[in-house]
């Protein structure tokens, strides 16, 4: 994350970069300099993960309501200093950062590996050292700051730049986060998270003009600075040889820094006595080695530009102006090169926007601002541009997406940008998605992994989303999925293909999901949302109950018709715990004790977590049938107490001590049980014990002559199932691969 090497240099070999501040004076003296003006942080939300989750256990699924009283005692402390939080959310993986992307989840597998090598060995969790975060962290900290009536967005983009956007458009005190590209920007100033000491609201600010005075650069230069360091666009190895050169050359070697601070001395100082010497007479491509590298190196460095700011590092010859929905597009041109450059800016808010081009590359690069967005700019590539090297005007096409409609994209982006929705957004514009780590035991085979198991449920949104208004999953394009599971080297996502949905009364278009005010849609949102699941026939079962047992119920009737591998002891254990939590205090929870851990019981923590935020998924692209209070896990679920409950059930615990000795929580126990094990009888999927497997069969977990995880073929459950392992992606048509067992 950020610039390679940077956060270490400054430490060990700049400290004086680091100053140490307290937000509240800074905040009182902001209201002194600007009388009626809020002092507001911008909060990287991402960045803030780690920090904000404080309970101790982190093994079992989440410790939620311990959390949710932790993230409300910061959102308390700030507020009580008079200090605004505006938080922003990663929403989008951009494509030239997807490398990047892969290469963190393919590190988390290994992290994850040996968590569970350790919890196998001494059954316990390990320490904070080998910490990671809960399944559906940041999916759940959204909705959990809104509840708290904080302002909390999604980016379109790589969130620290619209984090960076917002902070220097609004004048805002500062960032709280833990990125050196805060330390790149030239924006608000720079604090970090993991320096605060929130009783005191003391942290650390990290100044980037000191930074400057320590590398003889000035803040334009940093840009190039972080680009020929690395950073999440520019591979690290892409510049390895120039910044050796540049070493060999320095003349400035210190013995007392480390290689990588010498590295970065040296660098700078090829900037600051070389580069400027020919700065405005060469261009870049004429004094660094970019090679075929030119247009990835340009967009790296434009990355950092924000509205209104310029780069002295680009050529700006403006030599046109066209209009272009309501944007005024300005084109420059090298004179050594018929390449153009499209910039273009709002109109509303009359910003400069960055200007910057490869000249002598093919590939053109548009910065453009959303009229409508709140965040006015942003950096990308535009894939319908096509120009006729021929012709003096390049030919401008509307941008492709997923669906044509602009009134269910706007809708869909709003919900997206105010953090309300889930992938849906995703889909409908870019047709791609993804989905990090979560804890799952790569040498358990009994177990599926979440992406699999919920695939199902995923495909029918899909098409719902993609199919028009009939829904019809035939003509849908697939999506590109790049889900993390055992075996998936993500070298290339998974193309799947969309499931034809079963609704009762057939299936509605967005556009009556979304936007109708019609008597009686309450009621179809909900049809689309079981039948997602495929539980159209257990809408007046589930109705019948209390939320947010219904959603619970939901969830735990797809589970067990899906994965064979669960037993009744599971499913007692997933009860008791939702019902016990109810009434339980945060410091109740705080207090349980775990006599061991099981790495079992670990990952179907984690299973239930990831089907939750599935229901964050389906319930957006449904219309919002259900409030969103009805499928929180601080409402649902404990890991501690789950764990506790599945101890107990695998001991043979009796209901009444798992329900512990409550008779209102008895009844409603049974009634739940009942709902679940009917629904599965249905599919000719009865839920037994595990010792009646036991008793009857040796080997891995799973009733003789069945598949471990059943797929849907968008008809019937009930029929040939296939082993979940086997269920690769679909081929370049959208047909369905399979991948070698291993």
């Amino acid at each position: 994350m950020g610039v390679r090497g940077l956060q270490g240099f400054v430490g060990s070999s700049c400290p004086h970069v680091c100053t140490a501040v307290n937000f509240k004076e800074l905040a009182e003296r902001h209201r002194s300099e600007h009388p009626g003006c809020t002092p507001t942080v911008v909060v990287d939300a991402m960045c803030c993960l780690r920090y904000w989750y404080t309970p101790d256990s982190w093994i079992c699924g989440g410790q939620w309501r311990e959390y949710f009283s932790s993230l409300r005692e910061f959102v308390k402390t700030f507020t009580t200093a008079g200090i605004k939080l505006i938080f922003f959310f990663d929403g989008m993986v951009e494509q030239n950062k997807r490398d990047e992307w892969v290469k963190r989840r393919l590190k988390n597998n290994r992290e994850i590996a040996r968590i569970f090598h350790y919890v196998k060995s001494h059954k316990e969790q390990p320490g904070r050292n080998m910490f990671f975060i809960p399944s559906g962290l940041a999916i759940f900290t959204r909705f959990a700051l809104k509840t708290l009536g904080q302002e909390t967005l999604c980016s379109l983009q790589e969130a620290d730049y619209e984090v960076a956007s917002y902070g220097l458009q609004n004048h805002c005190l500062g960032i709280l986060g833990e990125d050196t590209d805060y330390l790149i920007y030239n924006t608000c100033p720079y604090f970090s998270i993991s320096e605060l000491c929130l009783e005191s609201l003391d942290t650390i600010m990290l100044c980037r003009e000191k930074l400057c005075q320590s590398l003889g650069l000035s803040l334009c230069d940093l840009p190039l600075l972080a680009c020929l360091l690395g950073n999440d666009i520019i591979p690290e190895g892409m510049f390895e040889s120039f910044r050796y050169k540049c070493l060999s050359s320095y003349t400035s070697v210190r013995e007392n820094f480390d290689k990588k601070g010498n590295i970065i001395l040296a660098v700078a100082d090829h900037i600051s006595k070389v580069l400027h010497l020919h700065q405005g007479e060469k261009k870049l491509e004429e004094m660094l080695p970019l090679g075929p590298n030119r247009a990835l190196f340009y967009k790296g460095v434009a990355s950092y530009i924000l509205p209104g700011q310029k780069s002295p590092w680009f050529f700006q010859k403006p030599k046109g102006v066209v209009t272009l929905n309501k944007q005024v597009v300005s084109m420059c041109t090298d004179p050594d090169s018929n390449q153009k450059l499209l910039i273009g800016t709002d109109s509303e808010f009359n910003l400069e926007a960055p200007m910057c081009t490869d000249p002598d590359s093919k590939q053109e690069v548009l910065i453009c601002t959303d009229p409508e967005s709140t965040q006015e700019a942003s950096i990308c590539t535009h894939p319908e541009i096509k120009q006729d090297p021929m012709d003096t005007e390049p030919e401008i096409k509307q941008q492709v997406t997923m669906v044509s409609d602009p009134e269910i994209l706007k809708v869909a982006r709003a919900h997206h940008v105010q953090a309300e929705s889930y992938l849906v957004y995703n889909v409908l514009s870019s047709g791609e998605v993804e989905c990090g780590n979560s804890l799952e035991d790569a040498l358990d085979r009994t177990l599926p992994g979440q992406a699999q198991v919920y695939r199902p449920v995923r495909q029918r949104v899909y098409s719902l989303l993609l199919g028009g208004s009939q829904g019809d999953a035939s003509t849908c394009p697939t999506v590109k999925e790049w889900f993390v599971y055992s075996g998936n080297p993500l070298r290339h996502p998974d193309l799947v293909r969309p499931l034809q949905m079963n609704i009762p009364g057939g299936t509605p278009s967005l556009k009556l999901l979304w936007l109708s005010t019609e008597p009686g849609i309450q009621v179809r949102r909900l049809d689309a949302l079981l039948a997602c699941f495929d539980l159209s026939s257990l809408k007046e079962e589930l109705q019948a109950l209390e939320s947010p047992f219904q959603a619970l119920c939901c969830l735990l009737i797809y589970l067990f018709v899906q994965v064979d591998a669960l037993c009744l002891e599971d499913l007692h254990a997933f009860i008791a715990q939702a019902l016990c939590l109810q009434e339980k205090s945060t410091a109740q929870l705080m207090d349980l004790q775990l006599d061991h851990v099981d790495p079992r019981a670990v990952q179907l923590g984690s299973l239930l977590v990831r089907g939750l935020t599935t229901l964050v998924l389906v319930n957006s692209a449904c219309g919002f049938p259900w409030t969103a209070a009805d499928f929180m896990p601080w409402n649902l679920f404990d890991g501690k107490l789950f764990h506790q409950k599945y101890l107990q059930s695998e001991k043979g615990h009796a209901v009444a001590v798992l329900v512990e000795q409550n008779r209102s929580r008895l009844t409603t126990f049974h009634t739940l049980k009942s709902i679940v094990c009917k629904a599965c009888v249905k599919e000719n999927r009865p839920v037994v014990s595990r010792r009646h497997w036991r008793a009857h069969h040796s080997g891995r977990w799973g009733r003789q002559g069945s598949s471990s995880h059943r797929t849907s073929s968008g008809h019937s459950r009930s029929g040939q199932g296939q082993h979940w392992r086997d269920q690769g992606p679909a081929d370049a048509h959208g047909r369905a691969t399979s991948r070698p067992l291993k």
